[in-house]
């Protein structure tokens, strides 16, 4: 750890955060002086107690005990290719991201940086070597106080607020310049490489574009852009938020995911042949994802706000039907020149943890190949026309990777066990609580 305790020194760093996301893809860990966090590089001391990955998104703990540990401590070990300067803080701070181990030298197996990690292991045994690129959709909201009230699109330079429809719209990012310019600003400072901005169909929804590059590299880019621009918009006195539906006639908000194959020697893209043809890698990749996405939609839909994206007609997809750039598919081929040949997965929502939807892809894509899977014609039509085929709500969701043992094998069958018990105490959290419209249709007519 000489580069990185040289590296704090050469940047006059006096503080240091170490990162550890969680399941939810909250931020967990610790902040310490530098000096004394070089000093526990030595000894092991940066330590987290293991149910930090156990929690709910609320912070409450499944009842059952859901681990064979006996709540040990794990050892953080940063890693050093991911350290940078936090820019929107007046001391010289820095922040790294870090692998969890045991204290006997085992990997954490329920951190989800080590899921995306025993995934891409995979395909490394066979030579290949994924490429992706996610596009991140959020969207602005009023600060909000008070949970019981809707939330509302912000106040811009103009002075008023959104009030209609303005997908793509120049002037309407410009109402919020002086925030991107901060976001675009921090996340060059951590070398977060970002590309597009646009605006999205939503009141102040916007989406963000990430350049193509290594699975982990853009999970952890993910992961940090998401706190990046929540900073950046308290900052302007606004809320960023990541929610797949947060508003009831807004659309919802998507992490779609690009995704090709290159050979991990010569760098090659593996989903196209001589003549520009298609691969049957690549075919197989997409009969993966079709026949296992219904299956590890708790990693891609976690909540229970996430399936109220998931609706005909709503820009998003119900289904998994593929198809040559057709949007309403669930699995898009986009148009391409050979070299660039990918799938595009639409169907993860913004709120998934980065690292766990880019691992669940991956998977489904990477047991469609091994298995020499065969996907269904190509869509040319509308695919809201044709049957729901995702699970409706999260409890259908969990019950199907509970019974998907290819997943469960892949994925890890400790790490799917917690999963399953944090997503239904969460879902259990939300069953309690009686909702507006439960109150205002129920109340006074049944």
């Amino acid at each position: 750890m000489d580069t990185l305790a040289e590296w704090l020194k050469a940047n006059a760093i006096t503080e240091i955060e170490c990162l550890v996301p969680d399941l939810s893809g909250v931020a967990r860990g610790k902040i310490l002086p530098a000096d004394k966090f070089v000093r526990s590089l030595e000894s092991h001391g940066l330590r987290l107690p293991e149910p930090v990955f156990t929690q709910t998104v609320t912070g409450e703990y499944p009842d059952e005990d859901i681990t064979d540990e006996a709540m040990p401590d794990v050892w953080m070990k940063p890693d050093e290719n991911t350290v940078r300067k936090v820019p929107w803080y007046v001391d010289a701070t820095a922040q790294v991201l870090c692998d969890c181990y045991y204290l006997d030298g085992r990997p954490c197996d329920i951190a989800p940086r080590y899921v995306l990690r025993r995934v891409l292991q995979r395909f490394a045994d066979k030579g290949w070597a994924p490429v992706v690129a996610p596009e991140l959709e959020f969207f602005l909201v009023k600060i909000n106080h008070d949970p019981d009230y809707p939330l509302e699109p912000p106040v811009g330079r103009s002075g008023r607020p959104e009030t209609g429809r303005q997908a793509f719209g120049i002037d309407a990012v410009n109402e919020f310049d002086p925030l991107f310019e901060e976001m675009y600003d921090f996340c060059e400072a951590q070398e977060i490489d970002i590309d597009t901005l646009t605006h999205e169909a939503g009141a102040a929804q916007m989406e963000i574009n990430f350049n193509h590059g290594g699975a982990l590299e853009l999970a952890d880019q993910a992961f940090l852009f998401k706190r990046t621009v929540r900073e950046a918009a308290i900052r302007h006195k606004v809320y960023a938020t990541f929610m797949a539906k947060p508003m009831q006639r807004e659309p919802g908000s998507a992490m779609h995911i690009h995704q090709s194959l290159t050979d991990a020697e010569t760098g090659a893209n593996l989903f196209v042949g001589q003549g520009g043809a298609s691969t049957e890698l690549l075919y197989g990749f997409i009969a993966g994802l079709q026949k296992y996405l219904p299956a590890v939609m708790p990693l891609i839909a976690p909540n229970v706000n996430s399936y109220r994206r998931l609706i005909r007609y709503s820009d998003a997809p119900i289904n998994v039907e593929w198809g040559y750039e057709n949007r309403t598919c669930g699995l898009r081929v986009p148009h391409s020149e050979p070299e660039a040949r990918r799938i595009e997965n639409r169907v993860p929502g913004a709120d998934a943890n980065p690292y766990l939807a880019i691992a669940a892809s991956l998977a489904c894509g990477y047991l469609g190949m091994v298995e020499g899977l065969t996907p269904g014609e190509p869509l040319r039509g509308s695919a809201y026309v044709r049957a729901h085929g995702l699970p409706r709500h999260l409890p259908e969701a969990l019950t199907r990777l509970a019974d998907c043992d290819p997943l469960v094998e892949l994925l890890g069958e400790r790490f799917v066990k917690v999963l399953i018990a944090v997503k239904e105490a969460e879902y259990d959290a939300y069953s309690s609580v009686i909702s507006s419209w439960e109150r205002e249709c129920l109340l006074l007519n049944v």
